[in-house]
């Protein structure tokens, strides 16, 4: 392990990770080690820099995805809390260097925690950032956490039916049909840490912003941590709004389908 010189545009996106680890704790949304988050850096770092810096280390073996040989990723650590990022940021994560045929990582900062590794997540975020660099390039961001509301709706008989549960929550106030405008995806149920929850979760963002693992919790892709923790907040709030509704012993008259459409133009 080493720490290199980080590059300011990376130290920026490291307190955006902070502040937003700071949210997820308020919001009971990371409870223990719960959640983790990575964000793909290799746009921030000369390529010739790192490979000087890494030439001799020793690289921890790891079958990664194919295609993601030289990637750059900052990942939270296994068992690390996400309230740890408030503070401890280089303790609680990493910033890893995929090698050049991706078969290892070496850390290139972080992870002073003793027995420190990355999250056991490790496989589905890799293959997400490698489905975004091929398609979303813009997409450098992913945040998994348990959301209350979402995970709620995602036992819900709705969860079966995801257009009308996307229609249930956009209804519910203008923002979350503006600011979540392609929705969220029923994701259906795989193991943590297995490369079928990294099929589902990519199949999910072809069409959607957010992720809702069936029983689990919710995953956001976007350019930065703070966008996509607007995906998940918002998205939220309106779950949260109809869970009032149904609990107050109502339904909602909520927006029109009419109302809805109109709101297309501000997405």
């Amino acid at each position: 392990m080493s720490n290199i010189k980080l590059p300011k545009e990376v130290k920026k996106e490291l307190k955006k990770i902070s502040k937003v680890a700071g949210y997820l704790w308020q919001r009971e949304w990371a409870e223990r080690n719960a959640g983790n988050i990575s964000m793909n850096l290799t746009s921030f770092f000369d390529k010739k820099d790192i490979i000087k810096e890494t030439k001799g280390k020793t690289f921890t073996p790891f079958e990664f995805p194919k295609g993601t040989e030289g990637f750059i990723l900052f990942i939270t650590g296994t068992g690390c809390y996400l309230r740890s990022l408030i503070d401890d940021i280089d303790e609680a994560a990493c910033i890893l260097y995929i090698n050049e045929d991706a078969t290892g990582y070496t850390i290139i900062w972080g992870g002073k925690r003793e027995g420190f590794r990355p999250t056991c997540e490790l496989i589905s975020h890799a293959s997400i950032h490698l489905f975004n660099a091929e398609n979303h390039p813009e997409n450098l961001a992913v945040v998994h956490t348990h959301p209350l509301e979402l995970i709620v709706m995602s036992h819900h008989p709705l969860f079966d039916n995801e257009e009308e549960l996307n229609r249930q929550i956009w209804m519910m106030c203008p923002e979350v049909r503006v600011f979540v405008p392609k929705g969220i995806h029923c994701t259906p149920y795989a193991l943590s840490s297995t490369a079928a929850l990294a099929k589902v979760t990519i199949d999910a963002f072809k069409t959607r912003n957010v992720s809702l693992w069936e029983k689990h919790g919710a995953t956001a892709t976007a350019p930065d941590v703070e966008q996509a923790w607007d995906f998940l907040d918002v998205a939220n709030k309106g779950a949260k709004l109809l869970l009032m509704s149904w609990a107050a012993g109502f339904e909602p008259a909520g927006l029109s389908n009419e109302q809805l459409t109109e709101l297309e133009q501000f997405t």
